[in-house]
């Protein structure tokens, strides 16, 4: 594996991470809590665009 494969499968997990947090804030936790969980899940896909952007450049 290369520097842009694991890119690709970090990135891939990453929003797949993220898109599961926003899902538990939004369908689990209903509360205040369900914020931080949602605020956590688009910081998760934040840092994937990131990596993702990264893939041929590093």
């Amino acid at each position: 594996m290369n520097k842009n494969t694991v890119l690709g499968w970090a990135t891939f997990i990453m929003v797949l991470m993220g898109l599961l947090l926003i899902g538990l804030g939004i369908f689990r936790y209903s509360e205040v809590s369900g914020w931080g969980f949602a605020a956590v899940g688009v910081g998760f896909l934040a840092n994937a665009w990131v990596f993702n952007a990264l893939k041929g450049r590093v």
